[in-house]
């Protein structure tokens, strides 16, 4: 089963090209990498970059869980 992406982060225009067929990120991934730019702003973080990126990509899922 595919994750559930939540769609493009910062869609185009409806149609507007894309690059080679680009769609930029997902909204998941957008998500994720703001909950792991405040975990990392924690000078005692005491986890590995991927146990961040693991940690990142649950609380995206949380975020789209919660947007239902």
């Amino acid at each position: 089963m595919e994750k559930e992406t939540g769609g493009a982060a910062f869609p185009l225009p409806h149609g507007a090209e894309t690059i080679a067929g680009a769609e930029g990120m997902t909204l998941r991934d957008y998500f994720a990498a703001k909950a792991m730019q405040g975990i990392v702003s924690d000078p005692d973080l005491a986890m590995g970059n991927l146990q961040i990126a693991e940690w990142a990509y649950k609380q995206a899922d949380a975020m789209l869980e919660a947007r239902k």
